[in-house]
């Protein structure tokens, strides 16, 4: 088929750019024509940090055929490229921010006129992780519009089928081995450290994190990544708990090549989500050998087996994540753990994503 994907790709940094990247490669390679219509101006100025990584260090195989031709601020391109959307078997729209891409979407839905192609949405987000007003109005009239919704968990599911009567479907989120293939240190000691990274927004619970950090004493925390909002509130509390000795923070994106490192130097990744869509850092962190304590939140409560491959607690919860923290160091819990990790199937799970995502 000739497919179009709508959506962020390299120099676009983070998950969901990697995403679209990865998927647009392995269609291609299954036999399909394939163009990424992707953005050259994505967000307004009050974005915090940079965008984009250095266009000489892709953190995956950049996709060919990208066209860089969106821009939330230009409604005669997004009527341009809905026109030309009509020339391709299939459109798929990827979707996570309402009030940046519902107005480039429901206009370019409207240029495509009655004898479009079929349209598939991706939803990463079916709403924003902390919705505006007018977000919910959004992408209740864009997912009316669409002929198959694709979410990655049950929730984000009956999410979708309250907002629209289109056909929904659920596809677990297939890994993506950022930074090539990992190497396994199965004679890992215990540092006592454990590790939290990514983009830190309020729903992750970095708070609550460090509230258990100070009830356990002998564990220290590493934090790397981009903040979003700042990182006053959280120095605040490290000041105030005395934990100063005990956590370190790296800020910045943390590039592909980084994350073996970041992950090698910790017994587990700990994901104190308060609230969650889906993730692939359960995935990351197995492939890289670690175990991880987890909220069961989102897909997190089915990534994470507890007491074989990680531990789950109960989010927004400083003494349950306390409880696991000392759970895992107990007796021979995180090594029992770590041999408890499941084989990779990435192959596997990304063709039983795209056979979901190109269903009839």
């Amino acid at each position: 088929m000739r497919i179009a994907i709508v959506g962020p790709t390299h120099p676009y940094k983070g998950g969901i750019a990697q995403h679209t990247t990865e998927l647009s490669n392995r269609l291609e390679r299954a036999g399909h024509d394939v163009t990424i219509v992707s953005w050259k101006s994505q967000y307004p100025f009050f974005y915090p940090g940079a965008q984009f990584v250095p266009q000489d260090k892709p953190e995956l195989t950049p996709f060919a055929n990208s066209k860089r031709v969106l821009s939330w601020k230009n409604p005669i391109g997004w009527l341009k490229w809905g026109r030309k959307l009509r020339d391709y078997d299939q459109v798929i729209l990827v979707w996570w921010v309402p009030t940046i891409q519902g107005p480039v979407y429901l206009n370019m839905l409207k240029a495509m006129g009655k004898q479009r192609p079929k349209v598939t949405i991706i939803c990463h987000n079916v709403l924003a992780h902390h919705p505006k007003k007018g977000d919910r109005i959004l992408t209740r009239s864009l997912l009316a519009k669409v002929d198959d919704i694709i979410t990655h968990t049950d929730e984000q599911a009956a999410i979708a089928r309250n907002l629209s009567k289109a056909k929904v479907r659920t596809a677990a989120l297939p890994l993506i081995l950022q930074g090539g293939p990992p190497t396994v240190n199965k004679k890992h000691s215990l540092t006592h450290q454990l590790v939290f990274f990514g983009f830190i927004r309020p729903y992750k619970g970095l708070d609550v994190l460090l509230r258990a950090i100070a009830a356990v004493p002998s564990v220290k925390l590493h934090i790397a990544g981009e903040f979003w909002g700042g990182t006053e509130q959280y120095h605040e509390i490290i000041e105030e708990l005395g934990l100063g000795s005990r956590v370190t923070i790296d800020e910045g994106y943390v590039a592909s090549e980084a994350i073996a490192g970041l992950l090698s130097s910790a017994d587990a990744l700990v994901l104190p989500y308060r609230s969650g869509t889906a993730s692939w850092n359960v995935g990351l962190a197995h492939a890289h050998g670690i175990p991880v304590i987890a909220t069961s939140v989102g897909s997190l409560s089915k990534q994470v087996n507890d007491g074989v491959d990680g531990l789950l607690c109960e989010p927004d919860d400083v003494q349950s994540l306390t409880k696991a923290i000392k759970r895992f160091y107990s007796s021979d819990t995180a090594q029992r753990l770590r041999q408890g990790i499941p084989a990779l199937q990435t192959d596997k799970t990304w063709q039983a994503y795209i056979d979901i995502l190109l269903k009839d």
